[in-house]
């Protein structure tokens, strides 16, 4: 690969191309098994897996699909939780010779309808709190057989002793019904022999589903050489970690690609520990790192603020932690600062989306960090700025634009949609549709989404910007800011405020402490304070779902005979 400016700060032992193994993830699973047999794998409510037990439960999952009339190619979505069920489906389903379709369990069954027919699923995987109402969508989609799993499935301790966040678990066993199966009573009556069908390398292995919070949900295809050369990418980041001796907490939503790659694959290619934490508390983050002197930990702002705002965080013994990374995006300064404190770890920061596997932007571990920044980008991996107004100038360090990357890991496209994956992927170059700027030393800084840009009477505004500022008031918890319609600026700076408990501010206040440090274009004009900002299953704000109110709001008005202007 062409020398970049960033290969300069690659640790000892991380290079700027690889050599990768063509090995599909369910092959390394079967070589983990044979490597660490009796290691945990998974950890889940003080259940444990071995690397031996999982790899044979993959296998028993391959072969009921089989039983079931499931084909090669064929389509299985994943509706639950973090949960043993989740691995053993995922890794099954390559087994079988199918594509893992993950879904989030929030989702509406009006979203879930439309993803599981775009995806063309014919088998869905779901938690009981969801079975009745998968089996009354199971007709208006191309399902054929629905599984349904129980939190209780691997558990060894009597019922009642259930952890509070489980206690909505009926317990009860799925009325018999056409094409439904339990879970247990299903995959216990076929062997636990590999069905031996292969994996071709660049065959389709996942699709995962973006949000649609910008339209109709898009299927984003990843080959199986995606998914195992991403894993490689991202193991090469930590040249000093040894195979089958870490313990990690698997916080992160499997049903997102973040925690698919970088905690759950991850760890089964390095044999490590995955102590599954199916919701993330700030309680039960604390109790588990506590409890199994966890030394990885991925998680996102919403769970480092609660575990650093816990009421009995001195109860709780974290400093095991050697790596913590923070994704969709950066913390707060002062959380930050109090989390590194209270561990002795630093969190790197990184950078990818669904599209990229989503390794593709990484902190140096053990190396040159610079707060602000997202990091640097991993082997293999290309990136440039362009600009805003062609997609094809180049545009030189320090000059903001849109981020362009290309790489092993860039998805093969959207499912179904040729023309939405010809105006994403560009010879090559995937144009994530996000606004960054480099530095001299190849240190990426995320400005802001392109579609989220505020123009204001005709100055750009990034609403990231003005976000990160407001995290920094003593006072406040988090912020967002979006553009409203306005008549006489085009769009005008709102932002959204909640405040840390017991604090209080005025509107005047927030305005105030953004005219010290904003240029006058970029100051809220509107402060709104709420209690909570809405965001999506990995705790990213969704500014969307904001300014979408705001625009039926101004458009309410409008019918009053307020004039609106819509960008």
């Amino acid at each position: 690969m062409e020398k970049r400016p960033w290969h300069r700060h690659y640790v000892e032992g991380v290079y700027p191309t690889m050599e990768y193994k063509q090995i599909p993830l369910k092959d390394a699973l079967a070589q983990t098994a044979a490597e660490f047999p009796v290691r945990d794998a998974l950890i889940f409510l003080d259940a444990k897996i071995t690397y031996r037990e999982l790899n044979e439960a993959a296998n028993r999952f391959a072969n009921a699909l089989i039983g079931l009339g499931f084909k090669p190619g064929g389509k299985v979505s994943l509706l639950m939780p973090n949960m043993p069920q989740f691995v053993i489906a995922a890794y099954g389903t390559w087994k079988a010779g199918g594509v893992v379709v993950p879904n989030n369990p929030l989702y509406t069954d009006a979203e879930l309808e439309y993803q599981i027919n775009n995806s063309d699923s014919t088998v869905l995987v779901t938690l009981d709190l969801l079975a009745e109402r998968m089996i009354a969508l199971k007709p208006r989609t191309g399902l054929k057989n629905i599984i349904v799993a129980h939190i209780r499935d691997y558990l060894k301790f009597p019922k009642k002793q259930l952890l509070p966040f489980v206690a909505k678990d009926k317990h009860k066993n799925i009325p018999p019904a056409e094409g439904v199966f339990e879970w247990t009573n299903l995959i216990k009556r076929y062997p636990s022999s590999d069905p031996g069908i292969p994996n071709k390398f660049d065959e389709l292995g996942a699709l995962f589903y973006t949000g649609g919070t910008t339209g109709v949900s898009k299927g984003v295809m990843l080959p199986h050489s995606n998914l195992s050369i991403n894993t490689q990418q991202v193991a090469s980041w930590f040249p000093t970690f040894e195979r089958g001796k870490i313990m990690e907490i698997g916080a992160i939503p499997y049903f997102h690609c973040f925690g698919f790659t970088c905690s759950m694959n991850f760890c089964i290619w390095e044999g490590w520990t995955n102590v599954l934490i199916p919701r993330p508390e700030p309680q039960a983050l604390l109790e588990a790192i506590t409890k199994y002197r966890a030394q990885l930990f991925l998680g996102v702002p919403t769970m480092y603020i609660g575990m650093m705002n816990h009421p009995d965080l001195k109860k709780y013994d974290i400093s095991s932690l050697i790596n913590c990374a923070c994704g969709s995006s950066p913390l707060p300064p002062e959380v930050l600062e109090r989390f590194e404190n209270s561990t002795g770890c630093r969190v790197l920061d990184n950078y990818g989306l669904t599209e990229t596997t989503p390794g593709l932007i990484m902190s140096p571990y053990g190396g040159t960090r610079k707060l602000g920044a997202a990091g640097i980008p991993i082997p293999d991996t290309d990136l440039k700025i362009v600009d805003l107004e062609t997609g094809v100038r180049e545009l030189p360090a320090g000059e903001a634009g849109e981020i362009l990357v290309r790489g092993p890991q860039i998805t093969a496209g959207y499912y179904k949609m040729p023309d939405e994956t010809a105006k994403a992927i560009k010879d090559g170059w995937l144009y994530t549709g996000d606004i960054g700027q480099l530095d001299e030393d190849g240190f990426l800084y995320i400005l802001d989404r392109k579609k989220d840009l505020i123009i204001a009477s005709g100055y750009n505004v990034y609403p990231n910007e003005i976000d990160k500022l407001l995290a920094s008031h003593p006072k406040i918890e988090r912020a967002c800011a979006v553009g409203i319609p306005d008549d006489y600026r085009g769009e005008t700076v709102k932002v959204f405020v909640t405040l840390k408990e017991g604090e209080s501010m005025t509107p005047q206040e927030v305005i105030d402490f953004c005219s010290e440090k904003l240029a006058r274009y970029k100051v809220p004009k509107i402060v709104e304070f709420i209690r909570e900002l809405p965001t999506s299953a990995i705790g990213k704000v969704l500014r969307k779902e904001l300014r979408r109110i705001e625009i039926e709001k101004a458009a309410q008005k409008n019918k009053t005979g307020s004039k609106v202007y819509k960008r």
